[in-house]
């Protein structure tokens, strides 16, 4: 998925979660600080965000996100890795 797709996705996501106007959405914008994002709402947006793009966000890796752009990096790497292999199914005993 292209950058400005995942940014599209992303500021629809910021929109109808938090309230965020797409104007003032910017990848130097500051979760916290410039867009008023507090620790609940940006989980409300790590949920809706793994629903649009189909990845998993750990805890660990989202609480690090301080801006716009960390989340956008983070989801151009997600979305463009290579799915896991399913696992190997193991003979049974006997």
């Amino acid at each position: 998925m292209a950058r400005d797709e995942l940014a599209d996705g992303l500021a629809e996501v910021l929109g109808k979660v938090a309230g965020i106007d797409r104007a003032d959405i910017a990848p130097e914008k500051s979760f916290a600080e410039d867009l008023g994002i507090d620790s609940l709402t940006l989980a409300e947006v790590v949920v809706a965000a793994e629903d649009r793009f189909g990845v998993l966000l750990p805890d660990d890796d989202w609480a690090r996100f301080t801006t716009v752009d960390d989340a956008l990096r983070y989801l151009e790497r997600s979305v463009t890795a290579p799915p896991w292999p399913p696992p190997r199914a193991r003979p049974g005993p006997g």
